[in-house]
């Protein structure tokens, strides 16, 4: 069979399920207890198995089908969901993206994963990183709880009801460190920190003893829970002074066909979660047929194609719209408009297809801070906020590598070790969030850490050293304007270049990028409270609404998603403040910018006017006015680069061909809100 023709579907819908795979692992590590989650990931295996199948990539499919083995025992109740396993299956989808990237760049995708297929068959066979432990018998078990464990009839009987219930019994062991001082306190925060997440019903020593301190540097416990114990261990483990947990699982109850055979790791069947599991898998296969949309999948070149064509039907429209009104025929008037209607609707559907979430790059990120919190260790949580934010498709494809260089260099350098927070009196766990927002034209991407923040003592004598300011300059700088020399070429803080981070090959590189994109880059930071890397980058939308304002004789035109209002304001209305101009706007104070002054637009000899035409425009919270001398009217424009020669021009995004032939420039009121 010829699966040339199926190559492009295989490759979009490949990326598509491991993206699903990578995305549900992460929530299945932090609900291990999630069935629904292990069902959407054995689909999205199962299904990529047999798509790489029928086009005869046979180590994708070999791959996906030892961990689709694995899932459904930990689907059947037959395996328990741990920190390995979770390790393994992301090693499997690092090896499964390579291959597809292989066939995408025309290879044959093949790959030796036979160290892969060899770990997860330990897995599936009972031999990963788990103990067994060797229990012949119901009267083996219950000497064990009794005459070696101290529980008395009454705690054995608890036991076996709470395996019959879910639960796991564990005993765990807990050693604190030679140097703890205040023993019992550090016990009953253990106990503290497993509340919620299961049952204590025998200690050793006595509970009293332990919260007296009157123990040696160790105390042991019997643990009901239905908790993965990697995690539970974990939890213990991030108590201060702890040194060492030790957890051995423990079956009280060995039905007679498995006597004299092993107890082994996994959970004891939940009747209720089987049953909402069941009731799962039946229902989602009409919901998901039913709510299926009919799609095709379309080159994005030939929606470029598109877009170029229809950029020209905009200007021709405009010039109709004029000659219609010069021509003041009725039938032309109403033939243009419906023209106009039905173009603007098709400017819409062209525009959204080319529009594709944020979510696409971001989604990748918390699978890497995952993996580099855990080489550095270091606790950092993510939170990630805006990921519906909508870009166009070639921004997309161009922004993922400068966000992966700066969340590098914010989880090696910004966020601090656990111990080194704890003393500057932090939390233990850096926070580090991802935001997306749309303002005007633009969309901003801002990566924010509480981290320690920029030395800028240290960066101004770095930039000295390197010869990028003088002495005298550094004086002179802001703080802002000291953490932004980070973004100088070749410039690095760094002790010791890291593999994580990469700031020692320079952040210069990140800069270049964005700019290239036509975007901005600016940093702030605080010593000891974080840092904010703020990106803004331009929709890139062809054909935008605007309203066109008369400045002396010149045409601007003002993008409309930024405008939030247009006044008409006496002179007397006009305030200063610093001895900048000013205007009440509802009960704000806001600053006034002049066109006219901005781009020295010459004078003419016109009649003075008692009145000013203001548009308010916003950034986030920010509002500026902008006083121009009338209003002409919206009109869609299709927006047109400056060209190499001119794109630097302050506070200009572009121009535009007007219907009358003339050209109009673009305003981006972004770079004209307060500093």
């Amino acid at each position: 069979m010829d699966t040339d023709q199926y190559l492009e579907v295989f490759l979009e819908e490949s990326r598509e399920h491991l993206q699903a795979v990578n995305d549900n692992i992460l929530r299945l590590e932090k609900q291990p207890e999630d069935l629904n989650l292990v069902n959407e990931i054995f689909r999205s295996a199962h299904t990529l198995k047999g798509m790489a199948a029928t086009m005869g990539y046979e180590d994708i499919a070999s791959l996906t089908h030892k961990m689709e083995n694995v899932l459904d025992m930990i689907r059947n109740h037959k395996l328990n969901v741990t920190t390995t396993i979770i390790d393994v299956i992301f090693l499997a989808i690092d090896a499964l993206e390579d291959m597809v990237g292989s066939i995408q760049e025309g290879n044959d995708g093949k790959k030796d994963v036979s160290e892969l297929v060899h770990r997860l068959d330990q897995i599936e066979n009972g031999k990963s990183d788990i103990q067994i432990e060797q229990v012949a018998t119901v009267e083996e078990v219950n000497t064990v709880l009794t005459e070696m464990l101290g529980l008395d009839e009454f705690q054995v009987t608890i036991v076996e009801q709470a395996k019959d219930q879910g639960f796991s019994p564990y005993r765990i062991t807990v050693e604190l460190t030679d140097e703890c001082i205040l023993k019992g306190a550090r016990a009953y925060m253990v106990f503290e920190s497993l509340e919620g997440r299961g049952e204590i019903i025998h200690t050793s020593p006595a509970v009293e003893e332990i919260e007296e301190g009157n123990f040696g540097q160790s105390f042991s416990m019997i643990f009901l829970s239905t908790v993965d114990p990697e995690m539970v261990k974990e939890i213990i483990s991030n108590v201060s002074e702890v040194k060492h947990v030790e957890m051995e699982s423990l079956i009280s109850v060995v039905p007679e066909e498995q006597q004299g055979e092993s107890i082994v790791e996994e959970k004891p069947d939940l009747p209720i979660a089987k049953e909402e599991a069941a009731a799962t898998t039946e229902k989602s296969v009409p919901t998901v047929a039913n709510n299926t949309s009919k799609t095709i999948r379309v080159n994005l070149e030939k929606i470029d194609n598109l877009l170029n064509l229809f950029e020209e039907v905009v200007i021709d429209r405009s010039r109709l719209e004029v000659i219609a009104e010069d021509m003041d025929n009725q039938e032309l008037t109403d033939t243009v408009e419906h023209i106009s209607r039905v173009s603007s609707d098709m400017q819409s559907l062209i525009l959204a297809m080319r529009m594709v979430p944020i979510e696409q790059v971001f989604n990748r990120f918390p699978r890497m801070i995952r993996g580099l919190a855990k080489d550095l260790g270091k606790h950092i949580n993510l939170e990630i906020i805006g990921a519906d934010t909508e870009l166009d498709r070639t921004v997309i494809d161009e922004i993922g590598d400068p966000l992966v260089h700066l969340i590098r260099n914010s989880v090696d350098h910004g966020i601090e070790l656990p111990e080194v927070r704890k003393q500057a009196g932090k939390s233990e766990e850096g926070k580090l969030t991802l935001r997306a927002f749309h303002s005007g034209n633009h969309v901003f991407i801002e990566i924010e850490d509480d981290g320690a923040g920029i030395n800028h003592e240290k960066v101004k004598k770095k930039a000295i050293d390197n010869g990028i300011i003088t002495p005298a300059e550094a004086g002179l700088l802001t703080e802002d304007e000291v953490a932004n020399l980070i973004l100088s070429s070749g410039f690095s803080t760094a002790d010791k270049v890291s593999d994580i981070s990469g700031r020692g090959v320079g952040l210069d590189v990140v800069k270049n990028k964005i700019e290239s994109l036509g975007g901005q880059i600016a940093i702030e930071s605080q010593p000891g409270k974080g840092s904010v890397f703020s990106i803004q980058l331009p929709l890139t939308l062809s054909i935008i609404s605007t309203l066109l304002v008369n400045v002396q004789k010149e045409i601007y035109a003002i993008p409309l998603s930024s405008i939030i209002e247009t006044v008409i304001l006496d002179k007397e209305q006009i305030m200063f403040a610093h001895g900048k101009k000013v205007m009440d706007f509802r009960g704000k104070v806001v600053p006034l910018v002049s066109l006219a002054a901005v781009f020295e637009v010459p004078s003419e000899e016109l009649e003075e006017s008692k009145e000013h035409s203001i548009v308010i425009v916003k950034k986030g919270e920010k509002l500026t006015g902008l006083i121009v001398d009338s209003f002409i009217g919206q009109q869609e424009v299709v927006l047109k680069s400056l060209g190499n020669y001119l794109k630097d021009v302050f506070a200009i995004s572009g121009a535009t061909i007007l219907g009358n032939g003339e050209v109009a420039l673009i305003i981006d009121p972004n770079e004209l809100m307060p500093k």
